[in-house]
């Protein structure tokens, strides 16, 4: 249960960061703060941020930091794929070689 948690709050950190982009996004096309549009996704971004916060610290009252905080890689995987299908960004090979090795890290540090 606690590692589904610890998921979660990856999960929520990397929509928080294509809400981030979203509000920037939005901010360049608008050029104010001031626009619904930018609000709303930079008000969601920050929500989600903070509700994970919260979560990770119940994490962390029920395991040792050094066991659960490899998880939080998994963002580095995450955040580019999600930015690839909702943004149309591109990657490289090398992207693809290093996300292998970031999932592979992440699943020999939290066996150890």
């Amino acid at each position: 249960m606690i590692y589904v948690v610890a998921i979660l709050c990856v999960l929520g950190l990397a929509i928080g960061q294509i809400l981030f982009k979203t509000s920037s996004l939005a901010l360049a096309q608008a050029g104010t703060f001031f626009n619904l549009r930018v609000m709303i996704a930079l008000f969601a971004a920050m929500f989600l941020y903070g509700i994970t916060s919260i979560a990770w610290v119940w994490v962390l009252q029920r395991i040792e930091l050094g066991r659960v905080y490899p998880l939080m890689a998994l963002a580095f995987v995450l955040v580019p794929i999600g930015s690839h299908f909702i943004f149309g960004e591109r990657f490289q090979l090398q992207y693809f070689v290093g996300v292998v090795f970031i999932v592979f890290g992440i699943f020999v540090a939290v066996r150890a």
